[in-house]
């Protein structure tokens, strides 16, 4: 192999990690209010649902995104849309740290929302697409899409520890968090700017790739994954939006770093448990997730009658881990589904189905608990989420048999 060779799959290589980190940081970015909810609600006097609806305008901002540009990158280049993704974010940084009121925190987050969805779609398709480069003889390997769904979660778990650690010991707790991940993003664009470009955009000009196609008869294989990656994306947005009040209100826990705990732990959780279980099959790990899923809903309920930390946070753990790789072999399989130029526009549709799961089920329930006690709640959405995953995994081991 030639020098020139070396040098080019090494600058791809490089530009993976990079990109990585791009994306792990603008997830974290995105749920990072999550352990400051207490503060803006003892503050400005919000009321659960106000909370969830602020919470919900970044996936308001997200499935825009996803659904009118997220499909760019297969025409205009992988780079073009990661560097304004993260102007945006820097953009959304700026506004939350300086107009910390309602207005500014709503539009806040529908910016991050944006960002989020310019960067979750693409960055998959950049990875895949720069990993292929740098190793050409391992272009069938599982690590791009490993390491892209281990970004998007274990990012969306790192923003409530780093900003609950940060509104615990840190001065200005409702602002130094979005200046922290602002300074992260600036230092991170300069570093994406270096990374090779993947998309000929002339060429894809030529021919431009459908914005929306999957293989012949994979359809059902997609419409499977949107289903599971929704219902694995709700408990993720559950203890994203509510996670840290419930364990205020549950626990009488005054600290921001430890009411953050919940939904880092499940957020990290399902990160880590894609790691772990990275060499299992598909349909191993569908079984798994499937199995650990229900259970950590259940104990979810289970902590709300018997009140613990430990308790909350090992049924934060396994709820976590059950949707990390019930979402994982969403994205695997909707991967598979895409025909190789629409990636990143299929991708786009699956994560405006799964974005949509975090906000949608998470508002029924803050709206719910006005009328009805917490605890019975509860346990009607555990029923339902579990249910709802169960059916849409059946078809899916169905299509890895076939």
């Amino acid at each position: 192999m030639s020098s020139t060779a070396v040098a080019t799959r090494s600058r791809h290589m490089t530009g993976f990690w990079f990109v990585a980190l791009a994306f792990l940081t603008l997830m974290a970015f995105g749920t990072a209010p999550t352990p400051l909810w207490p503060i803006y609600q003892v503050r400005d006097h919000f009321g659960p649902t106000t909370v969830t609806v602020a919470f919900a305008a970044m996936v308001v901002g997200a499935a825009a995104s996803f659904r009118l540009l997220g499909h760019l990158s297969d025409r205009l280049g992988r780079r073009r849309i990661i560097v304004p993704a993260l102007l945006v974010g820097i953009l959304a940084a700026v506004v939350l740290a300086v107009w910390p009121a309602l207005p500014g925190l709503i539009i806040g987050r529908i910016l991050t929302g944006v960002a989020v969805g310019l960067m979750a779609s693409t960055a998959t398709a950049y990875l895949t697409d720069l990993y292929r480069e740098a190793r050409p003889d391992a272009a069938a390997s599982p690590t791009p899409a490993l390491v892209a769904a281990a970004a998007n979660l274990g990012g969306l778990s790192l923003g409530p520890l780093v900003a609950g650690a940060l509104a615990q010991w840190a001065p200005a707790p409702v602002h130094t968090s979005y200046v922290v991940f602002g300074v992260l993003m600036v230092v991170l664009l300069g570093l994406v700017l270096t990374s090779p470009e993947t998309v000929d955009a002339e060429l894809a000009e030529q021919d431009r790739p459908v914005r929306f196609a999957v293989r012949p008869g994979r359809r059902t294989d997609f419409v499977a994954a949107g289903a599971v990656g929704f219902f694995a994306f709700a408990v993720i947005g559950l203890f994203s939006s509510l996670g840290a009040i419930i364990v205020r209100g549950q626990l009488g826990v005054t600290s921001y770093f430890v009411a953050g705990l919940a939904p880092f732990t499940a957020m990290a959780a399902s990160a880590v448990a894609q790691l772990a279980l990275r060499k299992l099959s598909h349909r191993a790990i569908l079984t798994t997730g499937t199995l650990l899923f229900p259970l950590g809903l259940a104990l979810t309920a289970v902590a709300l009658y018997r009140p613990a930390l430990w308790l909350i946070l090992v049924a934060a753990a396994l709820a976590g881990a059950g949707a990390g790789l019930l979402f994982k072999s969403a994205v695997t399989q909707t991967a598979v589904a895409a025909e190789p130029a629409s990636r990143a526009g299929v991708l786009a549709a699956f994560f405006v189905i799964a974005y949509f799961g975090m906000g949608i089920p998470s508002i029924a329930f803050s709206l719910v608990i006005q009328h009805l006690a917490l605890r019975p709640t509860m346990i009607v959405f555990a029923v339902l989420l579990s249910l709802g995953a169960l059916i849409p995994v059946s078809t899916s081991r169905r299509s890895v048999t076939a």
